[in-house]
């Protein structure tokens, strides 16, 4: 029998759970995305806020599949699909398209930032979903401090007044990250300043932060915040972005020249792009067993799935999170290596089991909630969170250095990367 070809679009969190999965199967596996890099999410906001530099989260894919003998791999960008035939159209560059044929399709393509069409957000807001958005915030971020120290007047417009959209885990990491960061170093970079004017306001329509927690933990990450002179605002909308100033919808204006959006996501369009049903967020709709309707040999995984979670109210669809990217990668690489083994696909429902949620606030503060009930705050939880992020770190040099930057800040309250650095188009 003819060796299955695999091929798994996106080398995310479920994408390499996919591939990993499949790694002694009798199979061919191609993984495809436009980086030849894995970018590890979680902390991308420490690289915007000067905690990490960008290699710290960041991992070549073929230094991760190295060692996989039935994988290769493929930087492309997918720009459609023939379902029928079985064939992937894939640029690599602005002239040259490959067709790769599959017997199986795992499209793990991830998300991409949403901004449901407030005006002016797409064009003055900084999302914060890959590793560009990082060193673009970053830049943007220090260049304030740079033109404020030759320009203090600056301030009155809005220079030093940083707006975080969003009360998730990431709007909730960024903001305590931000206040630190002024406070604890730049305060010593720029002595002339008077940091204390340096504003950040986290914006939440909700009547809370950190959505998925108890409201214990919710009320004590507030707390985290004010205390370390977070502007918390909840049950506040943007109206309207531009590049000075804010507009809520009770029409206060607010000065700002840094709005950084942390208030959504939604679906790779690749779905759209491969011609696959989409819903909500455009993510693709699939079946319980994750497979697409009507497309045999056609699976969607993670964020850019509607995963329907079975144990939640009908239709609530499962969040957008890393463990349910690996947890259904892993499920359908099982399915296939049924049908690579000879034996028909169980056609299994996807399962998901939540093993907990985590937060950080800050230095020493954060927020875990585990199974069985098990709640974490403060300096317990923030271990908690360091170690788990270190666990989950592709690559041991990436884990050696994020664990010696932690540490180096932990004892001097200092951070290394703060670098304002752009490529350049031409020679200087």
């Amino acid at each position: 029998m003819e060796t299955l070809h695999v091929v798994i679009v996106g080398a995310g969190f479920g994408g390499l759970a996919a591939a990993r999965e499949l790694a002694d199967a009798p199979v061919r596996v191609t993984l495809v995305d436009k980086n030849n890099f894995h970018t590890f999410q979680p902390l991308l906001y420490q690289v915007a806020t000067s905690g990490l530099a960008s290699a710290d989260v960041a991992y070549p894919v073929r230094g991760i599949v190295a060692r996989q003998e039935n994988l290769a791999f493929r930087q492309a960008t997918v720009i459609g699909a023939d379902l029928g035939a079985k064939v992937l159209h894939l640029q690599h560059d602005e002239h040259e398209v490959e067709d790769l044929h599959y017997d199986h399709l795992v499209v793990a393509a991830g998300a991409s930032t949403n901004t449901f069409g407030i005006p002016g957000v797409d064009h003055h807001g900084f999302p914060l979903y890959n590793l560009a958005d990082a060193v673009r915030l970053r830049n943007h971020v220090l260049e304030r401090f740079e033109a404020v120290d030759a320009e203090p007047a600056l301030i009155d417009e809005g220079a030093l007044t940083f707006v975080v959209v969003g009360g998730g885990p990431t709007g909730v990491e960024v903001a305590g990250a931000l206040t630190e960061l002024f406070k604890m170093v730049l305060r010593k970079d720029f002595p002339q300043l008077d940091i204390d004017r340096a504003r950040v306001v986290l914006v939440e329509m909700q009547d809370h932060v950190l959505g998925p927690f108890s409201p214990v933990s919710q009320r004590h990450a507030r707390r985290a915040l004010e205390e370390r002179g977070v502007d918390v605002r909840l049950g506040v909308q943007v109206a309207r972005a531009r590049g000075n100033q804010v507009t809520f919808a009770d029409g206060e204006e607010l000065p700002c020249q840094t709005l950084i959006w942390a208030a959504g996501v939604q679906a790779n369009p690749v779905g759209a792009a491969l011609g696959l049903t989409t819903g909500r967020g455009g993510r693709i709709e699939v079946l319980p067993d994750l497979s697409v309707a009507d497309h045999p040999g056609v699976w969607a995984i993670g964020d850019v799935a509607a995963i329907v979670d079975a144990k939640g109210r009908a239709g609530t669809l499962l969040p957008q999170l890393a463990p349910v990217a690996i947890q259904s990668g892993r499920h359908v690489a099982r399915q296939i290596c049924c049908v690579a083994a000879g034996r028909p696909a169980p056609s299994a429902p996807f399962h998901y089991r939540d093993k907990g949620t985590m937060a950080t606030i800050g230095r020493s503060r954060a927020v875990a909630e585990l199974p069985l009930g098990i709640k974490l705050r403060g300096f317990p939880a923030w271990l908690a969170w360091l170690g788990l992020h270190l666990v989950m770190l592709a690559g041991f040099r990436n884990r050696i250095s994020v664990f010696a930057n932690w540490a180096w800040n932990w004892l001097t309250y200092d951070r290394g990367p703060r670098l304002i650095f752009r490529a350049r188009s031409t020679k200087e």
